[in-house]
């Protein structure tokens, strides 16, 4: 259920509808969009609710949602969210970005090295990856805090806001200091513990969708962040678990598409992982910005061949910069060019 505030309404009124809700041991979410407040009521809520909630001055509709996903519904919160991930990026709204960079961060030399690479090529944000969630034991695991302090020297270096993947609890402060996108991979998607403390950080979260979720699933465990009093919320298509085995995963363009019509939040591709091949990543990637996703991830190696993980779905930098040229060509003939490009780091003094 949503209480939609009338335009011209007291802070006051405001108020005394949070505080009903509250003595009924329900929950109140105030929800701002660019043109009205919406309050969500969060639990149990009986129906005879709407009208007691409608007499309430300052009230100007109440409605109940139909779906089971409350905060990361569009019933919700009309307008497009848009977030501010620093250093002037914007994630959202009518224009896309790229995230770039390696899986997993193996030395300074080469986070720095794919870093500028992508930096020229004009991508938005670097992603690196500092615990990396492994199928295997003896796989390589990244390199824990001593990443994540690269990822933050490379970023301040090259002006860039960065992401990396968070993976437990005891991990949430350490990354939450060095990154200013905590990413939420497919495997932790169901992790609700964990993604209720990420949202407490107050950080931006990307929660990229489970490799067998439904869409509901995926908007349900969106919640657990936003019901934190956490509005940063990126969603992230990055393939799903099927019958194919041609590819990696099989990317759902289609999630993309629903999820842009069913929630507020930004829906970002990640081609890369959606494809587990270098060269289907450039035509997915033109796809994914056709059917409407705010950005794509692309994993990005100066030396693929020789990466600790995922080298096979790694482009070089010459690769993404080519990828980013004719992606943005695309994204103009539709109406949707991309965004700039961070202005750079600021001197000191």
């Amino acid at each position: 259920m949503i209480v939609i505030m009338k335009l011209d309404h007291e802070p006051a009124q405001r108020q005394a509808v949070v505080d009903r809700i509250e003595e009924l041991g329900l929950s109140a979410q105030p929800i701002h969009g660019e043109s009205r407040i919406v309050i969500a009521v969060l639990g149990q809520v009986m129906p005879e609710l709407r009208d007691e909630l409608a007499t309430i001055d300052g009230v100007d509709e109440v409605i109940r949602i139909s779906k089971p996903y409350k905060l990361s519904n569009r019933e919700v919160h009309r307008e497009d969210t848009v977030i501010d991930v620093g250093r002037g990026v914007r994630i959202g709204g009518k224009h896309p970005v790229f995230m770039a960079g390696p899986c997993s961060i193996e030395s300074l030399p080469q986070l720095r090295a794919a870093g500028e690479g992508v930096r020229a090529a004009g991508a938005h944000v670097l992603r690196g990856g500092a615990f990396k969630p492994r199928s295997s034991p003896y796989s390589f695991q990244g390199l824990g805090v001593a990443g994540l302090a690269m990822l933050k020297e490379v970023g301040d270096e090259l002006g860039m806001p960065t992401i990396t993947e968070l993976l437990s609890v005891r991990d949430v402060d350490v990354v939450a200091q060095h990154a200013d996108i905590l990413q939420i991979g497919a495997r932790n998607m169901a992790n609700f513990v964990l993604l209720a403390e990420a949202g407490k950080t107050g950080r931006p979260v990307m929660l990229k969708r489970g490799m067998a979720a439904t869409i509901e699933e995926w908007l349900l465990a969106a919640d657990y962040i936003l019901n934190e009093g956490n509005p940063n919320v990126i969603l992230c298509e990055r393939g799903i678990r099927t019958f194919e085995t041609a590819t990696r995963n099989t990317l759902d363009l289609n999630a993309v598409a629903l999820a842009k019509r069913l929630s507020h939040l930004p829906v970002i591709s990640d081609p890369s992982h959606g494809t587990g091949k270098w060269y289907l990543v450039r035509p997915m990637a033109m796809g994914s910005i056709a059917v409407g996703a705010d950005g794509v991830m692309i994993e990005v190696h100066p030396n693929p061949d020789h990466a600790l993980s995922d080298g096979a779905q790694s482009l070089t930098p010459a690769n993404f910069a080519s990828l980013a040229n004719e992606v943005r060509a695309l994204a103009a003939a539709i109406g949707r060019p991309f965004a700039a490009a961070p202005a750079g780091p600021v001197a000191a003094g």
